[in-house]
């Protein structure tokens, strides 16, 4: 997120550290452990009438693996079952966007930082495991 970031102009580490301590949630927010590591994390949080899928982060080296589109699919099946929709903001012009396409999500609208996204319980977009 930090080269996205800093391709926008907007990179400010006091402010990256201040909004996750701002949102961070323990009670929302899973880890993902590869080999017994630390690999990221993914936080999914009631608010407005929907679920926030926030924070999901990914260990630069787990990347490109298909280890993300694998925890989003997981995290995916569980809002489903709960009928759910589900929300997020990523960076404009940033990789992730593609993910989030792929498993479903569309364009709710934009600003010149942030792509707002949403998908509906059960939208179709879950690619075949790799």
């Amino acid at each position: 997120m930090r080269a996205d970031l800093e391709r926008l102009g907007r990179y400010d580490e006091d402010r990256v550290r201040q909004r996750l301590r701002d949102s961070f949630s323990t009670q929302h927010t899973s880890i993902i452990v590869i080999d017994h590591e630390l690999a990221g994390c993914v936080t999914v949080r009631p608010a407005d009438g929907r679920l926030w899928l926030e924070h999901f982060y990914l260990a630069q080296r787990h990347q490109g693996r298909g280890v993300g589109s694998a925890v989003l699919r997981m995290v995916l099946e569980r809002i489903d079952e709960q009928g759910m929709t589900v929300a997020l903001n990523v960076l404009q012009g940033s990789a992730a966007r593609q993910l989030y396409e792929r498993h479903g999500f569309t364009v709710e609208s934009w600003d010149p930082i942030d792509v707002f996204m949403v998908r509906p319980p059960g939208a179709a977009g879950f690619p075949a495991q790799a």
